[in-house]
This record gives structure tokens, C-alpha cells and sequence, in this order.
């Protein structure tokens, strides 16, 4: 009983990728379809974003000249580089680089700040739809933040290893990445389909359905005469 379920079983999905088989220009024209939405999605109704970084280095003259620090000083060096994140996007500092640049609002919506692994670097960066206006973002951020963490840190210098500048290529949208998965998503929806079209199905189509829904054993079939010819 166990074998003809699962034979039964096998048969079955065999059966569903012969339907997807049959299917496949449905499935191609709408994965194609879906492709082209997404193009003019990204190509007209999407306002390209560029990003621009600076990076800055925090020095602390009192670490840096220090001989056999402990652990506990070491973690303490890495937990500065992350109240630094938090000093740069605090409340004052953004709203010191609005009243700078004249930006109402919005602004901290535009900036992010990350610290590579193991590092004291910190990375500004601004996004916007204007390059040169994302650089002047993340240029003014980053000067109004040293010396907020010169004021409050107490810290001896922050040194700037870049400046941002101006972007020449767009960070979003990624043309390849949305035409890829708008083909991806649109074979998806249209295999999706096929199947519960088919799962759904509950005509006789097979001569095991027969054996199925009856419960009678199959004798014989009548061959389609006009697939012999």
C-alpha cells in the first residue's frame, strides 16, 4: 500500500512538470513581462540616489602612548569608537549641519555612519539625489562631529583619512539587480499559477484518476488514434 502511494506520489509530480513543461512560453512571456515592469520602474520612476563617504580616525593620545594596556583598556578604546557613532548622529550635530546648510528636514534620514570591524575608523555616509550635494553633506557632517567629539570625549585630534567627494555612479537604484529579480519573481508567479491551476483541476485527465476516483482497476485504454498518425 505504502509503494503505490508513493509510486502514485511520483507520478503525480511527474506529471506537474510535464504541465510546467507544456507551459513554459506562458511562464517565459510573463517572467519577460514582469522584466519589462521592472525596467520602467527603475528607468523612469525611480530617482537615482548617490552616495558619498568620508572616513575619519579619532586619536587619543592617552591610548596611543600607552604601554601594556589591559584588556579592560582595550574593550574601553572599542567602546569609544562606538559612542562616536552615537555622537555624530546625535540630536545636536544634525541639527548644527541643517541650520549649516540650510536643510529643513530630513537630514538624518540621508546620513549613516558604520566602524569596520576591529577598526577605530568611522565611515559618514550621506545619500542624495544630487552627488555634489551628498559630498557636501557628509563633508559638513564630518567637521561639525569632530569637534563634538573633541568636546565631549575630551580626545586630542580627529583626523580625516578621506574626504567625501562627489559620486559618478548612482548607489540605487541597481538596474541589473531589479531585472533579475523581476524575471526571477515573474517565472515565480506564473509557476505559482500553473501549479494550483493544476492542483485545483479535479477533471479526468489521466487514466489513473480513473483508478482513483473509482477504486476499480484499470482493464484497458483506448488509444488516441490521431497521435498514431
Amino acid at each position: 500500500m505504502k509503494n503505490q502511494e508513493a509510486n502514485l506520489l511520483e507520478i503525480d509530480v511527474l506529471f506537474l512538470f510535464k504541465n510546467l513543461w507544456r507551459r513554459k512560453f506562458i511562464i517565459l512571456i510573463t517572467a519577460l513581462l514582469t522584466t519589462g515592469l521592472a525596467f520602467v520602474y527603475t528607468t523612469f520612476l525611480t530617482v537615482p540616489q548617490y552616495d558619498s563617504t568620508t572616513r575619519i580616525y579619532v586619536v587619543n593620545q592617552s591610548i596611543e602612548g600607552a604601554q601594556g594596556l589591559t584588556n579592560q583598556e582595550l574593550q574601553a578604546g572599542s567602546y569609544l569608537v562606538k559612542d562616536y557613532k552615537e555622537i555624530i548622529l546625535s540630536q545636536d550635530v544634525i541639527n548644527r549641519v541643517s541650520e549649516e546648510l540650510g536643510i529643513k528636514d530630513g537630514l538624518r534620514e540621508k546620513v549613516s555612519v558604520e566602524i569596520p570591524v576591529e577598526t577605530r575608523i568611522v565611515s559618514i555616509t550621506a545619500r542624495d539625489s544630487d552627488p555634489k550635494e551628498a559630498a557636501r553633506i557628509a563633508n559638513t557632517l564630518r567637521v561639525i562631529a569632530a569637534q563634538k567629539i573633541i568636546e565631549v570625549t575630551k580626545v586630542s585630534d580627529v583626523t580625516t583619512l578621506e574626504e567625501a567627494l562627489p559620486a559618478e555612479v548612482p548607489s540605487t537604484p541597481n538596474t541589473r539587480r531589479n531585472l533579475a529579480l523581476g524575471f526571477i519573481g515573474g517565472a515565480v508567479l506564473a509557476i505559482g499559477f500553473v501549479l494550483v491551476v493544476e492542483v485545483l483541476d479535479d477533471r479526468v485527465k489521466r487514466p489513473e484518476d480513473i483508478e482513483e476516483m473509482m477504486g476499480l482497476p484499470l482493464l484497458g485504454v483506448v488509444p488516441d488514434t490521431s497521435k498514431l498518425k
